[in-house]
Order: structure tokens, then C-alpha cells, then sequence
């Protein structure tokens, strides 16, 4: 049978429910109603050949009929005579439409959180108008979720950290699992002026919104046995501090590979920074690696290339340390194949001449498909021959 069941009535209304429409239409008060609902009906050569089929489908919409309601046509037929056919179906209410679905509680919920959240923010009514739904689900937690958003209107450029907030009943950890969330409804209720325009997403929630940022930490290893600080070599500190190092430095190596950091060879007035991730983009924060030469040993791929290229926004003195031909064939055994969602096709425009030549190969797959050289099977012997001619 093509014609609808009740089942596909409730599936109707069960969409309109999903897509938010009917939370909406509760709180803004929105002329929804009556709602005309989709009926496929029999058509006349139905009415003749399938009668019994037609008088059971009427059958059933009328058993569950209650909710909906039917509108009917009389119907005159030269063989059955005149007949009443369902040829419509609609809701007379909001009301009907909640209980068709069993969803009254759940609206009754929507209603409470509704007038909670417009009472202390009315700025927040175009966002549960969106996403109603949203907010439904977190409806057992909702009033700790305002009372955050009231924390943060009240105290706006705290400078604490996100655990030393102290709301009732509110733990960190509520916080940190609902950045997202707080993020969008924050955005809506804090003055533009009191943002930090430069901290984005997740990751910046807390700078976003006044608070202290967990510290990005730096980690190096000094190389020079002379220039050890209380006989400490491997340090790890915030970028601030770093920052305020004096070391008498003439050289500086950086690379994301923790192992090679580990092991590389000692070497006079030198030090090794291992530049992962966020590290290498804070790095142009730290005045003294602007005053002596600086290298960057990455993989040879073409992702090795574009983060020496960003690296160079930063710090642009930075020379590449065995990302050149040579090395790459002189370990032809070992190539592997960089993953292709990390692949880098862009045009690096602070790439030496030599440097271009060998991403263009890499990129067009001239030596091989998706070609990579990890850094950390260049052999040491090599790694201390380029080394000494510096």
C-alpha cells in the first residue's frame, strides 16, 4: 500500500519536531496552526479495484484518529455509489501535536528553560529560536550553564585560571566539556570589547573570554656542557620565560622529532629546541633566536616544507638543516609515503631556490607517489657530517 498510514502522519510531525519547528513555534508564538499534513489518498481506479483495501486503509486512519483529525469528501462513484473518503489530514494544535508525539513534558522542559534563560539574557532568544534542541539536551544542567554565562558578564578580563572559578556548584570540568557550547551562547552575550579578537575556537576559549591561558611550554636542550644552568640541560618552561634565557649562544637548531632533540650531538655555544605544533609558532615570541643563525630540520615531505615555510613568518633568518636532495637520495632505502590528508599543495613563497626545486618534485610526484623522508631515519653519521660544515 502507497497510500499514508498513521504512521506516516506521526513521521511527518516527528520532523517538524527534529527540525526544531515546533519548540519555535512555542516560544515565538508562531501561527502554525492548523497544520495541514501530506495525505496520498486512493485514487478513483483504486476506489473500484480495491475497494476492501481502501475501506481498511480508511479504517486504520480512523482508529488513530484523536490527535489528528480527518477531512473528509463525499465521493460518488457510478459503481460503489457515494461514498466518504479521508481527503486531508491536520492538526487543530500545538497541544495535538506534542501529545501525537508524547513530547508534552519534553515542552513543558523547553518552556521552563525558555523563560530562564530570556529573564537574566534576553539576548540569547535568536539562539534558542535556532536551536532549540540544543538546549532540550542540556536542560538538567541548564541553570549551572546560566549561572557561568552570568559569571563571565560579571567578570569580565579576570586574568584567573579556568579552576579557580568559583560558581556553585560549577566544577571546571563542566566548563571544559561545554566550551562549544558556551563559546556560541558568550559570543552572544559579552560586549564585542571585551573578546580578545585573536583567540579562536576551543583552544581559545579561555583567552577568548578573559581568563588566564594554560601556559604554551617551550622544551630545549642545551648542547654546550659549559652553558648548562645548576648542571640542567633539558628544560621545559613557558614561552615568558624562555624568553628571558641569556645564554652565549651562536647557534640554534630546532625540530619536531623528540628523539633526534634528545640525541643530538653536543656541540660549543649551542642549543636544540623541540618545535612541536603550537611551540613552533610562539617561537618568533623569544628576542634571542632573532640574533644568531637558526636551523630547522624537519621531515622531507612536502609538510616538512610548508611548516619551514611558516616557521619563516616568524623567524625569517631560518635555515633548513638536511631537507635537500642529497640527504633525500642518499636514504633511498628507507622512503616511506606521507599520509595524503597532510599533504601540502600550496605555493611556499619563502622557500630558497634549492628548497622550491625539491617541493615541486615532491608535490608533482616526480620521484614517487606521495614520497617522504621521516626525519628520523637519517642516519647520525650524516647528521654529523652537515653538522661540520656549518
Amino acid at each position: 500500500m502507497t497510500w499514508t498510514t498513521p504512521a506516516d502522519l506521526r513521521a511527518q510531525v516527528q520532523r517538524l519536531w527534529d527540525q526544531g519547528v515546533l519548540l519555535r513555534a512555542q516560544l515565538d508564538g508562531e501561527p502554525l496552526f492548523p497544520l495541514a499534513l501530506r495525505l496520498k489518498r486512493p485514487d478513483s481506479k483504486a476506489l473500484t479495484e480495491r475497494f476492501d483495501e481502501v475501506r481498511q486503509w480508511i479504517r486504520q486512519l480512523q482508529e488513530s484518529e484523536g490527535h489528528y483529525r480527518l477531512d473528509w469528501q463525499a465521493i460518488n462513484h457510478r459503481q460503489l455509489g457515494r461514498n466518504q473518503v479521508p481527503v486531508g489530514a491536520h492538526l487543530d494544535s500545538l497541544g495535538a501535536a506534542l501529545a501525537l508525539l508524547g513530547k508534552d513534558r519534553e515542552a513543558e522542559r523547553f518552556a521552563r528553560l525558555s523563560r530562564l534563560t530570556l529573564t537574566g539574557f534576553p539576548e540569547l532568544h535568536d539562539w534558542l529560536a535556532r536551536y532549540p534542541l540544543r538546549a532540550l539536551e542540556q536542560a538538567e544542567h541548564w541553570s549551572k550553564i546560566m549561572a557561568v554565562l552570568n559569571w563571565f558578564r560579571t567578570h569580565p578580563h579576570s586574568g584567573i585560571y579556568l579552576r579557580q572559578l568559583d560558581i556553585a556548584g560549577v566544577d571546571s570540568k563542566f566548563i571544559e566539556q561545554r566550551r562549544g557550547l558556551l563559546g556560541e551562547l558568550l559570543e552572544r552575550v559579552l560586549q564585542a570589547e571585551v573578546l580578545d579578537a585573536e583567540a579562536r575556537g576551543v583552544r581559545g576559549f579561555s583567552r577568548r573570554y578573559g581568563l588566564r591561558d594554560k601556559p604554551l611550554l617551550v622544551r630545549l636542550r642545551i648542547l654546550d656542557p659549559q652553558l648548562e644552568i645548576g648542571g640542567l640541560n633539558d628544560l621545559s618552561a613557558p614561552v615568558e620565560q624562555i624568553a628571558r634565557l641569556k645564554l652565549d649562544l651562536d647557534r640554534v637548531f630546532v625540530t619536531e622529532n623528540e628523539t633526534n632533540a634528545l640525541a643530538f650531538p653536543a656541540r660549543e655555544r649551542a642549543l636544540v629546541i623541540l618545535g612541536q605544533g603550537y611551540a613552533l609558532e610562539r617561537l618568533g615570541e623569544i628576542p634571542w633566536l632573532h640574533e644568531q643563525p637558526l636551523h630547522y630540520w624537519g621531515d622531507i615531505d612536502t609538510h616538512g616544507f610548508a611548516i619551514l615555510d611558516r616557521l619563516r613568518v616568524h623567524l625569517p633568518q631560518a635555515n633548513s638543516l638536511l631537507m635537500d636532495r642529497a640527504t633525500l637520495l642518499e636514504h633511498q632505502a628507507l622512503w616511506g609515503q606521507e599520509p595524503a590528508d597532510k599533504r601540502c599543495n600550496a605555493n611556499l613563497g619563502r622557500l630558497t631556490e634549492a628548497e622550491q626545486a625539491l617541493y615541486r618534485e615532491l608535490r608533482e610526484d616526480r620521484l614517487g607517489e606521495r614520497l617522504r623522508l621521516e626525519q628520523e631515519h637519517v642516519r647520525f653519521g650524516w647528521l654529523r657530517q652537515a653538522l661540520e660544515r656549518l
